[in-house]
């Protein structure tokens, strides 16, 4: 079936969709942008070192790719985008003069998912794109499905257990430490005992978008780990930077002076435990396990604390 017939057949809005294109000449971005900015949003980069930067401050939905670049090259720039769990699950499509086999090979081992030949056809480009943006908006309606939360739409536990190998294996590889944030609502049985479980449930969404705004780097993410329990995954973090995210974090619910006559504090509050990836390798301990011993710690020093 033509790609044209497999989008009109899939009824997805793609007009906030975010195409990053990567080009070191600037008349190629301005080609494909006339093409294609009547129905996406374009960003642009003029080298591998800027489009990284802008998959951190932008996330982009799929990327067109110039394979000859100077300094960093598309296939160096789509291996590093392939190995960092923020932007891995981008699609990536090469633009390239290439005609042989195999440099055509290179680009799908290093993790392209298409390729559209220079100079670029309008139809053949809109076509393709729009093609695996629907996919990607697919793919993202079903992982939703399997790894968010249905209550406070953020992450839930399969999530994070799926992700822990691959986010270990990583922070030993470059060496740059994963902090690991264990959070528990505290007294949160006498809430839903005192208060229903409707206000209970209000309760958690109003701290899970406490939660989210305290996080001020996109690579930064929440799960709920089950009940009132959350976990936070702060990558490139060594753990005197997580005490101060867990500080904000526990300041930020704390501030929100929710209503719970039955607790010490006589308002919500949360207990933090830290741990980070790197620290737990050297003790040969799961470093959720320690995280949660130091929540443990936090409770017993009088809740609404933090404890590393």
């Amino acid at each position: 079936m033509p790609l044209s017939r497999l989008t009109e057949q899939a009824d997805i809005d793609l007009r906030d969709s975010k195409v990053l294109v990567v080009d070191d000449k600037p008349i190629n971005i301005q080609t494909i942008y006339s093409i294609l900015s009547p129905d996406y949003i374009i960003l642009a980069a003029t080298s591998g070192e800027e489009a990284l930067q802008v998959c951190q401050d932008n996330k982009p939905d799929l990327i067109l790719l110039d394979v000859l670049m100077p300094n960093m090259s598309g296939l160096e720039l789509c291996k590093r985008l392939k190995e960092d769990e923020l932007t891995q699950s981008i699609p990536v499509i090469f633009v390239t003069f290439f005609n042989q086999q195999e440099e055509e090979d290179e680009c799908w081992r290093c993790g392209g998912i298409d390729f559209i030949t220079k100079p670029v056809r309008p139809m053949t480009l809109k076509n393709r794109v729009k093609f695996h943006l629907t996919l990607q908006k697919q793919k993202d309606m079903l992982q939703k499905l399997v790894f968010i939360d249905g209550l406070t739409g953020i992450y839930n536990r399969r999530y994070f257990d799926d992700h822990m190998d691959s986010l270990k294996s990583k922070t030993l590889r470059t060496n740059n430490d994963t902090a690991i944030l264990m959070i528990d609502i505290d007294e949160f049985k006498l809430y839903n005992d005192n208060y229903g479980h409707i206000k209970g449930d209000s309760a958690l969404k109003a701290v899970t978008a406490s939660l989210k705004k305290s996080l001020l780097r996109p690579s930064d993410y929440v799960c709920r780990y089950g009940g009132e329990e959350f976990i936070v995954v702060l990558p490139d973090t060594n753990l005197e930077g997580a005490k101060e995210v867990a500080e904000r974090i526990r300041t930020d619910v704390f501030q929100l002076k929710m209503d719970h006559e039955h607790a010490k504090h006589k308002c919500i509050t949360v207990s933090v435990g830290i741990a980070s990836i790197i620290n737990s390798h050297e003790k040969n301990v799961n470093p959720t396990e320690i995280a949660d011993n130091k929540l443990y710690e936090a409770k017993k020093l009088g809740r609404n604390c933090i404890a590393f």
